[in-house]
């Protein structure tokens, strides 16, 4: 079997494949306070809660954007399974055309996604993981990566206003009953919510403009479903997309 880690400044998405098949997908919290040892100890919980046991891992790939928490994954992984990961950075076959201006700057998961995408759906493509920050990445219809962009995310974003303003509370990250509010909680919301979903559908509209074909749109992480929904664009919601991508990459390298 094949354990996949996907570490993301705010969660760590854990997935374990049986050749093809995924079996179960969990969540951690991201903390770098945390050791390997602890890590270690959540992993072969995880695991073991779905049926898995530890000699049957015997393969193990990580793309992480948090480089402390990534090397005590690493270690974790080390220490539980007995084996190497494969850890995606310089050096790993990934197969993508990167066509940005300096291709060592592409962050693992954009690349692990961009993988993902091209092996499941028709390019162009437009991918947008919304996670800590919003980030849209754009494949070519040759499936190069051309680039993309960068936005705040939402939680970063509601962070923001409860720190720098004096009067504003925190609130629920959840839907509010319409885009007008009438109240500081659902003016708040809306904000959160309606603005993400506005600035998406502005931000595909620009994008193909300048690609001047329509592409196919994939979007993915934790928040992807509440903020989709209010979407006016066919957005295609893939929660497994870097998964896929890193268990394809595993593939490659070995």
């Amino acid at each position: 079997m094949l354990i996949c880690i996907d570490i993301g400044n705010t969660n760590i998405t854990i997935g374990v494949f049986e050749d093809n098949d995924l079996r179960f997908t969990a969540r951690l919290a991201t903390d770098n306070r945390r050791t390997s040892d602890q890590y270690a100890i959540e992993i072969r919980d995880i695991i073991e809660i779905y049926g898995i046991k530890r000699e049957d891992v015997t393969n193990a790939a990580i793309c992480s954007v948090v480089p402390t928490v990534g090397s005590a994954i690493e270690r974790a992984v080390n220490r539980l399974f007995g084996i190497k990961p494969i850890v995606l950075g310089p050096g790993v076959k990934t197969g993508l055309n990167i066509k940005i201006d300096n291709p060592a700057q592409l962050g693992a998961d954009l690349a692990a996604g961009a993988v993902g995408a091209l092996a499941k759906y028709p390019a162009p493509t437009i991918i947008i993981d919304m996670g800590t920050a919003s980030t849209i990445s754009v494949l070519g219809k040759n499936g190069e990566f051309l680039g993309g962009v960068i936005a705040a995310g939402v939680k970063l974003t509601m962070d923001a206003l409860t720190a720098r303003t004096a009067q504003l509370p925190s609130v629920s990250i959840e839907t509010p009953k319409k885009v007008i509010g009438t109240n500081t909680a659902d003016c708040i919301k809306s904000g959160l919510i309606m603005g993400q979903a506005a600035m998406i559908d502005g931000m595909i509209t620009k994008i193909e403009r300048e690609l001047g074909e329509t592409a196919t749109i994939v979007a993915t992480g934790g928040l992807a479903p509440e903020v989709v929904r209010h979407c006016d664009r066919n957005i295609i919601i893939d929660d497994n997309l870097l998964l896929d991508g890193l268990k394809i990459i595993h593939d490659k390298n070995q």
